[in-house]
C-alpha cells in the first residue's frame, strides 16, 4: 500500500484510541501489523480484561460518611458534642442554701440552666429566644401533647378548618414523688424504744418535763414519729402519744407538739378540716395546705380526709367556699398540676402569657377560670416562666395583674400560687412574718407553718436565709420576741439558730 493511498484510506492514519470496558486501551496502529498480529494481540487483550473483571478487589469497610473510626466493641460514637451515654440522667448539681455564695454557673435566685429566672430577677443569657433548644427538625416539641383538636373544633383536614392546636400541657414527664410523710407507710431501720421510754418518763407522775419532750420530738422526721407512737403505745398500754400529750400539756406548746406527733399529712388534715368546719372559714389554712401541693401530695391528702373524717375533701370544699372561688379549688383538688420533670416549652410558655392578657388586660372585664386553671395546673417552673414572659412581653408584672383584677380569696390564692412558684423560700419568709405582723400574733398560723417547714431541714435553712434577708433580722430573734414559755422554747427548737 503505497503513502498516498494511504493518505487517501477513508480511515486516518492514527484515529482516536479505541475505548474498552475492560479499561484497557488499544491504539489503532496495532491494525499495521497485518490481521494475524492484530487477531493474537486482540484475543490477548480479551483473556487479560476477562482476568481483571472475574477477581474483583475485597470491599473496604468505611463508617457513615461524617463520623469518626468504629471505637473498641464495634460501636461508632455519638456525634461531635454529645455526652457519652452514662452521663444522661445523671444527678442534678447539688443546691446551695439560700443566702449561701453563688454557685458558679448563676447569681442569687437564679434557678438552674434552662430554667426561667424567678419574677423580678434579671433573665440569664439565653441560647436563643425563648431560652431552650428547638426540638430535631420534624418532631413535635419536646413533651408536647399528641397532636389532636381542640373540644368542639372541626376534625382535621375538613375544609376551611382552622390547623389543630394541641391541648395545654398537663402531666407530661415522670410524676413527682410524694414529699416524705405523704407516701406509703415505710419501715425504717430505727429503734424506737429508746426515744418512748423518754417521753414516757417526762409525762410520768408529777408534772411534765416540758423540755424533755422537746428535745425529743423537735428533730424526728415524719417517719420516725411514726414509728414513735407504736412504740410508746406499747409501754403505756393506755393511752396514745398523742392522747398523752393532750393531757399533760397545753395552750399553743401543745397544739406544736400535736402538729409534731400527728405528723405531716395527718395534720394537714386536721387544719383543713378544722378550717371549714362550723361557721365561716379559714381561707389562710386552705391556702397553706392546698395550693401548689404536688399531684401525689394532693391525692394523699385526699385519701387521709376520707379515711379519718369519712367525708370527701371536694364536698366540704364545695360547702364552705362559692361560686369562682369554689371552682378554683376544685380545678386544685383534681391534681392535674404539671409534673415537675415536664419541660419548658417555648411556644406553650407564649400561648399561657397571651391567654391571661386576653382574659384579663386585653378585655372589657375579667375571665377569671382561665387565669384560675393556667396557674393552678402548671408547675412552678412554669408559671415561673410564664411570670417572666408576661412582663417581658407586656411591661407589666404578673403580681400587678392579679391584684387589679381580682379581689378577696380569689386574689389571694392566685398570689400564694405566683410567689411560691417565684420563690418558694421567700414567700415562705414572707407567710411567716404575715403570722407576726400587725398588733398581736396569728399563733395558730405562726404554729402550723413553723411546724410545716421544720420537716425538711434545708427547706428551713433556706427560709432563714430569706427571711433575714428580706426583713434584716433573724427568724429566730422575731420569733422569740413574739412567743414565751415552752411555746417559744419549741417554736425556737424548730426552728434553729
Amino acid at each position: 500500500m503505497t503513502p498516498s493511498r494511504l493518505t487517501h484510506h477513508r480511515f486516518p492514519l492514527f484515529p482516536p484510541p479505541i475505548q474498552i470496558p475492560c479499561q484497557v486501551t488499544v491504539t489503532a496502529p496495532a491494525i499495521l501489523l497485518g490481521p494475524f498480529t492484530f487477531a493474537f494481540a486482540f484475543q490477548y487483550i480479551l483473556a487479560t480484561a476477562n482476568r481483571a473483571t472475574a477477581h474483583p478487589p475485597p470491599p473496604q469497610h468505611y463508617p457513615p460518611q461524617g463520623y469518626p473510626p468504629r471505637q473498641q466493641g464495634g460501636y461508632y460514637p455519638p456525634p461531635g458534642g454529645q455526652p457519652p451515654a452514662e452521663l444522661y440522667g445523671g444527678p442534678p448539681p447539688p443546691q446551695s442554701p439560700y443566702g449561701a455564695p453563688p454557685p458558679a454557673h448563676g447569681q442569687y435566685g437564679a434557678p438552674p440552666p434552662q430554667q426561667y429566672p424567678p419574677q423580678g430577677y434579671p433573665p440569664q443569657q439565653q441560647q436563643q429566644q425563648g431560652g431552650y433548644y428547638p426540638p430535631p427538625a420534624g418532631q413535635p416539641p419536646y413533651g408536647a401533647p399528641p397532636p389532636g383538636s381542640p373540644y368542639g373544633a372541626p376534625p382535621p383536614g375538613q375544609y376551611g378548618a382552622p390547623p389543630p392546636q394541641p391541648p395545654p400541657p398537663q402531666h407530661y414527664g415522670p410524676p413527682t414523688p410524694p414529699t416524705l410523710g405523704y407516701g406509703p407507710p415505710q419501715i425504717i431501720n430505727w429503734n424506737a424504744d429508746i426515744d418512748a421510754q423518754a417521753l414516757q418518763r417526762a409525762m410520768k407522775g408529777f408534772g411534765t418535763n416540758e423540755q424533755l419532750l422537746i428535745d425529743v420530738l423537735h428533730m424526728k422526721d415524719p417517719l420516725q414519729v411514726e414509728a414513735l407512737k407504736p412504740a410508746f403505745f406499747r409501754l403505756d398500754g393506755r393511752k396514745t402519744l398523742e392522747g398523752a400529750i393532750r393531757d399533760e400539756t397545753g395552750s399553743w406548746f401543745q397544739k406544736g407538739l400535736v402538729a409534731i406527733v400527728q405528723g405531716p399529712l395527718l395534720h394537714d388534715c386536721h387544719l383543713l378540716y378544722d378550717a371549714m368546719k362550723g361557721l365561716g372559714t379559714n381561707e389562710k389554712v386552705l391556702n397553706d395546705v392546698l395550693l401548689s401541693r404536688s399531684n401525689a401530695d394532693m391525692q394523699a391528702i385526699k385519701g387521709k380526709f376520707q379515711q379519718v373524717f369519712s367525708v370527701s375533701l371536694e364536698s366540704m370544699v364545695k360547702d364552705d367556699l362559692s361560686m369562682k372561688t369554689e371552682r378554683h379549688f376544685l380545678i386544685v383538688l383534681g391534681a392535674t398540676r404539671a409534673e415537675d420533670s415536664a419541660p419548658l416549652i417555648p411556644q406553650e410558655i407564649d400561648r399561657d402569657v397571651d391567654a391571661i392578657y386576653d382574659a384579663t388586660e386585653g378585655m372589657v372585664g375579667t375571665d377569671e377560670m382561665k387565669v384560675c386553671s393556667i396557674l393552678s395546673t402548671r408547675n412552678d417552673n412554669q408559671i415561673r416562666a410564664i411570670a417572666h414572659t408576661y412582663e417581658r412581653k407586656y411591661k407589666r408584672r404578673l403580681e400587678d395583674v392579679i391584684r387589679k383584677e381580682f379581689s378577696g380569696h380569689m386574689e389571694d390564692a392566685l398570689l400564694y400560687q405566683l410567689r411560691h412558684a417565684s420563690d418558694k423560700y421567700m414567700h415562705a419568709a414572707a407567710l411567716l412574718e404575715d403570722s407576726m405582723a400587725g398588733l398581736g400574733t396569728k399563733d395558730h398560723l405562726l404554729v402550723s407553718r413553723v411546724i410545716r417547714y421544720h420537716w425538711d431541714r434545708e427547706m428551713m435553712a433556706n427560709v432563714k436565709g430569706a427571711y433575714k434577708q428580706r426583713y434584716k433580722e433573724s427568724l429566730y430573734k422575731r420569733i422569740k420576741g413574739e412567743t414565751s414559755g415552752d411555746y417559744r422554747r419549741l417554736m425556737l427548737a424548730c426552728v434553729g439558730e
